[in-house]
């Protein structure tokens, strides 16, 4: 049996904007969905599949408004499995391999963070299903920062171990910080049409929740790095071909196929 071929997608700015959002929460979800049945204990295995879901229900609801707005009729079952890599606009920091608990506790403050400032600010979005949309996913987002909050504090200021850990984790992952807020035509397109925020507007608040969060782990924020990710810009890190090589496998094999 052929394998399903790729479909190809609008440059539209509007597009873009609601596939790098959305695509930010599918990647961050799968992720996040590694950890079912290998949390460290069962309340935090099921609230991380819990969140993951979450997380997944929120690119949903992106990737088929982003197909409405494509005008190609792209559902959201082809849009999340049918893409190229280079047609996938998630920041690298989500693609990053699933790591320790610590690394994923440390990731998901940061991700979370960002996702809880976007979803506030599209409550009042030019686009009122994406307002809606943001309605819901903002409580989402405040619930999965505390949680994270929560847990970076415990390990940062917990064990040697744990506290190592956590260090090490900020350190890998703030190198991929910057790349949130590296301003482009995209989201001053979006900006300039009231869809959503330009998410380098974000950075202060963004930089203000996170201090809080790692004062409270006794953590300091890093230096800034030099290096800059290019995921938003579909050029991404040798980590997303095989995460998109699992989560397309059934689709590519069984073209079509429906539960």
């Amino acid at each position: 049996m052929p394998q399903q071929a790729s479909i190809a997608i609008s440059r539209d700015p509007a597009v873009q904007y609601l596939l790098r959002l959305g695509d930010t929460c599918l990647i961050q979800g799968q992720r996040l969905a590694e950890w079912c049945g290998h949390g460290p204990v069962l309340e935090e295995d099921i609230a991380l599949t819990n969140m993951a879901l979450d997380l997944v229900g929120q690119a949903r609801a992106l990737l088929t408004r982003a197909g409405q707005a494509d005008g190609q009729g792209h559902d959201e079952d082809q849009l999340a499995f049918l893409r190229e890599e280079r047609d996938y606009f998630n920041p690298t920091l989500v693609e990053l391999p699933r790591g320790d608990f610590a690394f994923t506790m440390v990731r998901s403050a940061m991700v979370a963070t960002l996702l809880k400032l976007v979803w506030e600010r599209l409550a009042t979005s030019s686009d009122a299903e994406l307002a809606a949309i943001a309605g819901k996913a903002v409580k989402e987002a405040r619930y999965h920062q505390q949680h994270a909050a929560d847990w970076v504090a415990r390990l940062g200021d917990g064990t040697g171990e744990s506290r190592r850990r956590t260090q090490a984790a900020l350190a890998t992952l703030w190198r991929y910080m910057p790349e949130l807020f590296v301003p482009d035509a995209v989201d001053e397109a979006a900006h300039a049409a009231g869809l959503g925020p330009r998410w380098a507007d974000l950075r202060e608040a963004w930089m203000a929740e996170m201090a809080q969060i790692l004062a409270a782990a006794d953590l300091a924020v890093p230096q800034e790095s030099a290096f800059r990710s290019t995921g938003r810009q579909g050029v991404h890190s040798e980590h997303m071909g095989y995460i998109l090589a699992e989560m397309q496998h059934l689709q590519r094999s069984f073209p079509g196929g429906v539960w």
